[in-house]
């Protein structure tokens, strides 16, 4: 059974950073395909970012784009999502989602596996 755990979420400021993980508990972590999502209240859950097999290997929401770097650490079984110059509308739970296909996955409905969320609030 894969259980994804996320961490890192908190309050910032304007203009402030974060940084997420997900640790995963898979057997083969390499062969898995990751991705973040962010729902906000009222809201859907949207696309954030996604990496394949290496941090190369990425693509993101073009909200996001030249914010937010998604990267993963095989020997860790964890990825990561580096977040700067945040914005109020980046407030949302983030949730890091996982397939057992490498790929740049954009869909919800392309993921098997999904953490319980944790929520980023970012104050104006």
């Amino acid at each position: 059974q894969v259980q994804l755990i996320e961490s890192g979420g908190g309050l910032v400021q304007a203009g402030g950073s974060l940084r997420l993980s997900c640790s995963a508990s898979v057997r083969t972590f390499s062969n898995y395909g990751f991705g973040w999502f962010r729902q906000a209240p009222g809201k859907e859950r949207e696309f954030v970012a996604a990496i394949g097999w290496n941090d190369v290997n990425t693509y993101y929401a073009d909200s996001v784009k030249g914010r937010f770097t998604i990267s993963r650490d095989n020997a860790k079984n964890t990825v990561y999502l580096q977040m700067n110059s945040l914005k109020p509308e980046d407030t949302a739970v983030h949730y890091c989602a996982a397939n057992n296909r490498l790929g740049l996955w954009v869909h919800a409905y392309e993921y098997d596996y999904w953490g319980q969320g944790t929520q980023v609030t970012v104050s104006s």
